[in-house]
């Protein structure tokens, strides 16, 4: 009963949210904004748990590694700060301690993240266009066609490139876009029919 009772409640409610989708009544729309409300409320019960994992494995880490000590300190004074400056009724105008914080250190560090991520590409990209199969020269072909549209181009070429590339992302892109969404939308159909049938419990834990 410890296992069936909520693969039980899962299959009920899946069912619910399936058939309601399909039903255009305001009984239908009540419950599917009902629906919407209690996932909200779960996930911010879940916040907790987050946290607390968070500052569990930060402390295993300093715990166990001296190397990553600084960092655990690091992480353990910017948690608290952010927690006592949010705390503020007016934290979120600005020139408080917490935009400031947010602005300052936040922001410039999801920046430098998110720079480093083109290195990545680029070496991702440059071992994608090594010219070995016919598909990789088309690729490399449409890729250089597509960049160049950047660049200011004498006329009458740069017309004739905006043309090409609208081509290029009206037709072959947007075929092989809609492929993949339709292979995603299949994915994800059948995993739910998993979770609904109990077949995929990972969810319950290891227990």
């Amino acid at each position: 009963m410890k296992k069936q009772i909520p693969l039980l409640l899962v299959l009920v409610s899946g069912l619910i949210m399936v058939i309601q989708y399909f039903v255009p009544h305001p009984v239908s729309e009540f419950v599917f904004t009902y629906a919407n409300d209690f996932v909200i409320v779960i996930g911010i019960l879940a916040l907790p748990i987050g946290i607390f994992s968070l500052l569990r494995n930060t402390w295993a880490k300093a715990k166990h590694d001296r190397k990553e000590r600084i960092y655990s300190i690091a992480t353990f004074f910017g948690f608290a700060l952010m927690v006592v400056a949010g705390l503020k009724r007016e934290s979120l105008e600005s020139g408080t301690l917490y935009m400031q914080l947010f602005q300052n250190i936040l922001v410039p560090a999801q920046a430098t993240l998110f720079s480093m991520l083109a290195f990545y590409i680029a070496s991702a990209a440059y071992r994608a266009f090594r010219v070995r199969t016919m598909l990789a020269a088309i690729l490399l072909v449409t890729a250089f066609v597509v960049m160049l549209r950047l660049i200011p181009l004498p006329e009458p070429l740069s017309t004739w490139n905006a043309d090409l590339v609208r081509w290029i992302l009206a037709v072959p892109n947007m075929a092989a876009k809609r492929a993949i969404i339709i292979g995603v939308a299949l994915g994800a159909i059948s995993y739910s029919m998993k979770i609904l049938l109990g077949i995929e419990s990972s969810y319950m834990g290891r227990d």
